[in-house]
């Protein structure tokens, strides 16, 4: 069974093109038809796309939490995550 995007640089992808290759390789692992070294390889690339897709998750939610509020309770903004 062929895996996309086994190769490549991660960091480049999207949360969402990280998932979708997370969510082959899962499917590939879990229906056994790869070959032994082959999924020790893709499991290892599945390894990265999960902590790939949580620090993109991480971060966009310390964006959400640098919301600021006002006194009246209405959203004034955000403020940039670290000077972006």
């Amino acid at each position: 069974m062929a895996v996309a995007g086994e190769q490549g640089d991660i960091t480049s992808l999207s949360y969402e093109q990280a998932l979708a290759e997370l969510e082959t390789i899962v499917s590939a692992l879990e229906q056994g038809d790869v070959a032994l070294e082959k999924s020790i390889d893709i499991y290892s690339r599945g390894e990265a796309l999960k902590k790939h897709c949580e620090k993109l998750l991480n971060a966009a939610e310390a964006k959400v939490e640098k919301i600021r509020v006002g006194a009246d309770g209405k959203a004034k903004g955000s403020e940039p995550l670290d000077g972006e």
